[in-house]
């Protein structure tokens, strides 16, 4: 069975000779709701406005989610923006994006103030100017984390959505299905510039 709104996306590319070459090379039919994140796969987009869009689908402040590129043995994070000059995470490190880049396996976390992980990205304020009289950010208490790959199935990068919040309890659990939809934009998110003219 399809989700709703598929059926009728399914018609209208049928219905359209131009796309008939595109549909044969690459069967990818979005579910109506990642039908937004087609528009933020070409060229000129930021690495902002593609988050901003995942944050929406996901239901998830934009400062939840996470974009980090594969270089040289290192992620590095294109978001959030406050994090791209603090520093990157080597793929020999204890971090759950090292190890979703090296398991190409993508991830829930729904008890991860639990998981011992690097929490030092945690505490960094997203303005440069904060007073150190701010209350610090909140934790991570939900996370999912997805390789971005290639065709050839390398890893270019990984994505994370997380939930954060001062207790757990007021925080959504990630479900499977929210799994499955961040493995589908993390497909379509390989190729997009975005991540790699960074």
């Amino acid at each position: 069975m399809r989700p709703a709104g598929t059926q009728d996306m399914l018609m209208t590319q049928n219905n359209d000779p131009a796309m008939m070459p595109a549909m044969m090379e690459e069967e990818v039919v979005l579910p109506e709701h990642l039908l937004p994140l087609g528009g933020v796969l070409g060229q000129g987009v930021s690495a902002m406005d593609l988050c901003t869009v995942l944050a929406r689908i996901f239901h998830v402040q934009y400062t939840e989610v996470a974009l980090l590129r594969l270089e040289n043995g290192l992620l590095r994070f294109l978001f959030p923006e406050h994090l791209r000059t603090t520093g990157s995470i080597p793929l020999s490190s204890k971090a759950v994006a090292a190890h979703t880049a090296l398991s190409k396996k993508a991830e829930i976390f729904n008890n991860f103030a639990r998981v011992k992980h690097a929490s030092i990205f945690e505490t960094i304020k997203p303005e440069a100017g904060a007073s150190d009289d701010a209350a610090p950010p909140a934790p991570i208490q939900k996370l999912m984390s997805v390789p971005v790959m290639d065709r050839g199935s390398t890893v270019v990068g990984v994505i994370q959505i997380s939930r954060k919040g001062l207790d757990p309890k007021y925080a959504q659990d990630f479900s499977r299905e929210d799994l499955h939809d961040l493995e589908i934009a993390a497909g379509l998110i390989a190729t997009a510039p975005a991540l790699l003219a960074n």
